[in-house]
């Protein structure tokens, strides 16, 4: 699965951890995260995520 990276602090989200914090569980892809989701250090929206290799 991919990895994304948020453009404002540069957190990675990492599918195989999920977000425990969220309630997003390990092996969810990013694609499968709600659009409510915002980024758990800085706030931003998925919007501002890219994905990195």
């Amino acid at each position: 699965m991919k990895k994304y990276r948020c453009k404002v602090c540069g957190l990675i989200y990492d599918p195989a951890i999920g977000d425990p914090a969220s309630n997003i569980p390990p092996n969810t892809p990013f694609e499968d995260i709600p659009n409510t989701w915002h980024c758990p250090i800085c706030g931003v929206t998925k919007d501002d995520f890219v994905e990195i290799e």
